[in-house]
Formats: structure tokens, sequence, C-alpha cells
């Protein structure tokens, strides 16, 4: 193992150490703190309750929003107050997020998280939407896009995971995945990990990722760390989760449908080179790199960047009638 990966797992190991074992929290512990009236649950056909929510404008177009790697669907409520006045907005909680469920033996995978998606939208009767995905989310997007773009009209990537920029060289830049992923992927590291309690490493991490530390209140703190200790997450995250989701250029290149591409340039989670990657990769593609923002433009700077997601939405060709 190289010596930066064993200083990372070293580290790792040592947090939990010093961090002790936490207990998982009953989900109807979590649902009484965390759920709102706007929260809806519906079991899928491949067995997954999923805790959504559908606001704004009923009969607006529809706005889809899928939340990154250890947050779940809260984190989109800045752009539905923003948004929900013109569109339909549906927000959902991934497996291993948030509040949806899974059932014994579900394996978190990138293709689970576009099944997911596929089933809610489809169940919910949605004609073609506008799809928009942050960090993992947004890997999770493009992947739908791959996969079904006659249901999409448009599709939005925030901070979004892709593939890593290459240099001038043509050889793949030295900006690896962040140092949790390198220990997830490491047998010891993904053992030690499973008692983790994640209080003492997620004040930081989200320091990190918001850039604005004004916005990591001690409530974001509390859903973060309570969220990730619902029943069975962390051994079906480290069991699924041993990296950022695979981004073969070949694969990018092949969306289809209108994209806007958006990234913080102070984004230490996923660095921008990989946002200019999508956008030189994705055909017709649209980049706005925000100066002042992190990992989370939507909660950091919501005004600007609901804005242009609402002016790349009106730019879109007419919704058609169906789309099933």
């Amino acid at each position: 193992m190289p010596l930066k990966s064993l200083v990372a797992l070293a580290a790792a190991l040592l947090a939990t150490a010093l961090a002790g074992c936490a207990r998982d929290i009953p989900y109807e512990t979590l649902k009484a703190k965390y759920a709102n009236p706007a929260s809806r649950f519906v079991t899928l056909q491949n067995g997954v309750s999923v805790h959504y929510r559908d606001q704004g404008r009923p009969d607006g177009p529809p706005v889809v929003l899928v939340h990154g790697f250890a947050a779940n669907l809260d984190t989109w409520e800045p752009w539905v107050a923003r948004l929900g006045d013109t569109y339909r907005v549906v927000t959902l909680d991934l497996p291993a997020h948030g509040l949806t469920a899974t059932p014994p033996g579900y394996e978190m995978s990138t293709q689970g998280q576009v099944e997911v998606i596929d089933q809610l939208t489809r169940q919910l009767g949605l004609p073609p939407f506008v799809l928009g995905g942050n960090s993992m989310g947004g890997g999770a997007s493009w992947n739908y896009a791959l996969a079904h773009p006659d249901r999409l009209r448009g599709l939005v990537l925030v901070a979004s995971v892709g593939p890593r920029p290459r240099t001038e060289a043509g050889s793949p830049s030295g900006e690896g995945p962040p140092a949790i992923f390198r220990v997830m992927a490491n047998p010891v590291g993904r053992a030690a990990l499973r008692s983790l309690d994640p209080r003492p490493l997620a004040e930081p991490g989200l320091r990190k990722a918001y850039v604005d530390e004004s916005l990591v209140t001690p409530a974001l703190v509390d859903r973060y760390v309570d969220l990730a200790l619902a029943p069975g997450r962390r051994e079906m995250i480290l069991a699924g989760r041993r990296g950022p989701p695979s981004a073969s250029a070949d694969a990018v290149k092949g969306v289809s449908v209108p994209t806007l591409v958006m990234h913080g340039a102070k984004d230490t989670v996923v660095p921008v080179g990989v946002g200019e990657e999508l956008n030189r990769l994705i055909p017709g593609a649209q980049l706005i790199v925000y100066p002042e923002a992190g990992h989370v433009p939507m909660e950091q700077i919501p005004d600007r960047s609901a804005a242009d997601v609402r002016a790349f939405i009106e730019s879109l060709p007419p919704q058609e009638s169906s789309g099933k």
C-alpha cells in the first residue's frame, strides 16, 4: 500500500479509536425528528422504502433533485423555496441515506440509485423531467441520463463526480479520491469504520465542504450524524461504497440531453477540474464556475445557483405531454 494511503488509513483508525462506538438509531426515532409534513414514503418494486418530498407547484414542469454521499434531501430545500413557485420539485433520499430504508441484503450501487430514481418518478407519473444531482447524486444523475434519455428534458450536475481531469500530456491528473474512500477501499479500514461514531469527524468534514463555516450549525451536524446512525447504515455503505462511482470518459460522452454543469471553485471534495472535464466531454454542455463556492452551492449561494437553474430550464424546449 502506498505511504499516503497508509497514513490516511492510520489517521482514520486513530480517529475511530478515539471516538469509540456508536449505536444505531431506530428509524421511527429518526422519522420523528427529521420527517416533515411534506415527507412521503413509498415502497418500490425492489423493496426499497423511499423517503421523498413532492413540493412546489403541482402542475409545474417537474424537477427531480438527488443529494450527495452522506447527505439527504434536506440539502435541496433552499432550491425548493426558490423554484417551487414555478416548478414541481421532487427530492428523495437515496438508499443508505436519509430516511430511506432498504430490505435485508440490499447492496448499495450506482445502478441501484438509477433504478430507484426511475421507479419513483414512474410511480409518481412524472412526464419528462429535469434531473439534478450533487456529488454522488450527480454521478447517479448522469448515469440515469445514459440509461433513460427519453425520460429527461435536461440534466443539472452540481459538483458532480465524474472522470478525473487529464493533464496536457494526456494522463490522469494527480488528484485522487478523498482519503475516506481510500480507507473504505481497504478491508482493515472498513472493519474499523463499521462501529465508528461519526460525530468527531462530521463537523471538520462539513466545514471543508461548505467553505462558509457559518452554515455548519449544530443542527446541520446533528442531522448528518443522526442519519448516519440509521439501522445497518454504516455496514451497508462500507459494503457497497468503496470509492467514487466509476466514471468512464467514453461513457460520459454518451450523455445526449441538454446539460448544465455547476461547480464551486473552492470545492475540495470534488475538484473543479472534474466539472470542467464533464463540461468538455458532454456534447453541448454549459459550465458555470462559482469563484467563492465550495461543494454545495445550492446551500452556500442558493439565490444565484437557483437563478442559474431557472434560466437553464427556461432555455429548454417546451415540455412534451407524455414520457412514460
